[in-house]
């Protein structure tokens, strides 16, 4: 059975979008917060417009104690924007970035200084040295822009080369794709740990959205039994709960070094997956 205290985990939150949002994220990350986080990510908006939130939720999350980490994106961005970022989150006592290209917002234009979150990642090393960690995106999947999965891997070898720590990947059901990709990297001669991210399943509708918009791939088997499953929340949610706890175990017993939680503001889900790994805690 495996142990939560030897298990390094984090967690992503997204900014709240109004105060009654807030409060409800307040309150429930104190029974996250039981998992011993290595640390809490927040997201930003396509184009950096949930700025604000993101800084305000990453205040809080210090304040509590735990180690913080910002998403920052290069779309729509100038070197000078990213500087002043940079400095604010180095003065709330923020040590690890999470580097992504990021979305545009819908109806922006211009794509900003920084072509490649390659290039983001490069900026930041010039101008703070080794007082970040950087975290950058792996897709085990491939991203869906990319143009071959062998061009998709040499993206991430570039981020990796220009100074990126550990990678976090996007969610999948595949335990196979994980361990192909590292193997890839591996092979690439790139030594930085890969994390999976992990997306519990409780919503079958927002879960096959999610995955179209981002492609991830929902293996045929659980596409099937999401569907028969029809409105009955409650079999979705055990039968979530079960796919993704024996995800983790496979993904832990063949070398993963951590688990990366996609929480999508909410305790329970992700609680209920740890319980049934047997580390103890209770959703």
């Amino acid at each position: 059975m495996l142990n939560a205290s030897r298990v390094p985990v984090s967690l992503e939150f997204f900014p709240a979008k109004s105060p009654a949002s807030a409060d409800k994220l307040r309150a429930l990350r104190p029974a996250l917060y039981t998992l011993k986080p290595d640390f809490c990510s927040v997201t930003f908006g396509a184009g950096g417009s949930t700025q604000e939130g993101t800084f305000a939720t990453l205040r809080e999350i210090l304040a509590e104690g735990v180690p913080a980490a910002s998403h920052i994106s290069c779309v729509g961005a100038t070197r000078d924007t990213v500087r002043a970022q940079l400095q604010l989150l180095r003065d709330m006592g923020v040590k690890r970035l999470v580097a992504l290209r990021g979305d545009l917002p819908s109806g922006y234009g211009a794509t900003g200084e920084f072509r490649y979150a390659s290039d983001l990642v490069a900026f930041i090393r010039a101008e703070t040295g080794s007082y970040f960690g950087i975290e950058v995106a792996a897709y085990p999947e491939m991203h869906p822009q990319a143009r071959t999965p062998q061009a998709d891997l040499q993206a991430f070898a570039a981020k990796v080369r220009a100074g990126a720590d550990s990678a976090l990947t996007q969610y999948f059901y595949n335990a196979d794709a994980y361990f192909r990709f590292q193997d890839e990297v591996d092979a690439l001669g790139l030594d930085i740990p890969i994390v999976p991210g992990v997306m519990p399943i409780t919503n079958a509708t927002q879960l096959m959205h999610f995955s179209d918009v981002c492609g991830a791939e929902i293996p045929r088997w659980i596409r099937l039994r999401l569907q028969g499953y029809g409105d009955d929340s409650a079999s979705i949610k055990a039968f979530g709960v079960e796919v993704v706890a024996s995800l983790c175990e496979q993904l832990l017993a063949g070398g993963a070094p951590a688990l990366h939680f996609y929480t999508m503001n909410q305790s329970t889900p992700v609680l209920a997956v740890c319980e049934a790994l047997g580390w103890g805690v209770t959703a």
